[in-house]
């Protein structure tokens, strides 16, 4: 199975293209957008709060330590790449499926 486009993997574990929204009324995983997963946050993009969620968001999603989640592209945009350590392409996907299938929380 092909994964999808706005994931890949690194020697480390896996990068994703993610979409943010800042300034949403709750923090979740929404789907995605073009080719990027779509996440939004209720924290405001102030001093990194945003950045911050986001990698809080993911981390949570994927069961991993939030240490291992970081923004290694586009800390100041809504266009970003985040690495997640220690996580293979086929797993990150597994986890994220309910997600992006159901564009939110899982039932």
């Amino acid at each position: 199975m092909t994964p999808p486009p706005w994931i890949g993997a690194t020697p480390d574990g896996v990068v994703i293209r993610v979409h943010a929204q800042p300034g949403a009324a709750r923090s979740r995983i929404a789907g995605t957008h073009g080719d990027a997963l779509k996440i939004q946050v209720h924290a405001r993009p102030v001093e990194g709060a945003a950045n911050r969620a986001i990698a809080e968001v993911l981390a949570e999603v994927l069961a991993v330590r939030p240490a291992a989640v970081s923004v290694v592209a586009g800390a100041h945009g809504r266009e970003k790449r985040l690495a997640v350590d220690g996580l293979d392409v086929a797993t990150a996907c597994a986890r994220l499926a309910p997600f992006v299938d159901k564009g939110g929380t899982p039932d």
